[in-house]
């Protein structure tokens, strides 16, 4: 059987994210690839054990896979946009052209993306390519097995769950989480994703 192994990251001294935070954060993340091992050992256990009999055990432990999943590779997509350094916003880019066509201007695409993010409760927000309808979309997602939508490809995310800033800032603090996650951000990520979603 396939086993996940947690990916490492590499973070240059970042503005208003502390060490601490991004330890905390990281140790969060390696739980979420040890449960996705842990809950499909238990999946091909049960199965192979009796099927039948632990068949409500196997259905429940699949359910939670979902989340265990989207909350390992959230983290991944997440963490990989402070790699390396914050890059100047591409606005003269085909991804900034594409969210400036939408929203309106460049300062309009980053207000509306950091007013979904000061949605109420925990979260990610999200920058996503539908290559169908060839236009962006920002969207909330309160819990990451949930919500997420389909077949569009994803180009940026911020972590708002407590857990991502509540080391730094306090839950009435949020806005300036959201203000470090934009200060730090490597543009040249979220770029290589979007060029290779608008090249399939």
């Amino acid at each position: 059987m396939h086993t996940y192994s947690p990916q490492t990251f590499t973070f240059p001294e970042l503005e208003g994210i502390s060490t601490k935070q991004l330890e905390v954060h990281i140790g969060l993340y390696n739980g979420y690839v040890k449960h996705v091992n842990t809950l499909r050992e238990q999946i091909a256990d049960l199965t192979a054990h009796d099927a039948e009999k632990f068949a409500f055990a196997i259905e429940s432990a699949r359910r939670r896979l979902g989340f265990e999943f989207n909350g390992m590779r959230m983290h991944e997509l997440y963490f990989a946009q402070w790699e390396t350094g914050a890059t100047e916003a591409p606005v003269d880019s085909e991804l900034g052209k594409a969210v400036i066509e939408k929203y309106g201007s460049w300062e309009q695409f980053i207000a509306h993306f950091k007013s979904v993010s000061m949605s109420r409760g925990p979260g990610w927000t999200t920058l996503g390519w539908d290559a169908k309808e060839q236009t962006p979309h920002v969207w909330w997602t309160a819990d990451h097995e949930l919500g997420m939508l389909a077949d569009v490809d994803i180009i940026l995310t911020e972590d708002m769950w407590e857990h991502a800033y509540m080391i730094d800032y306090l839950p009435s603090e949020k806005a300036q989480h959201v203000d470090a996650f934009f200060k730090n951000l490597n543009w040249d990520v979220a770029l290589e994703r979007f060029a290779h979603a608008t090249q399939k």
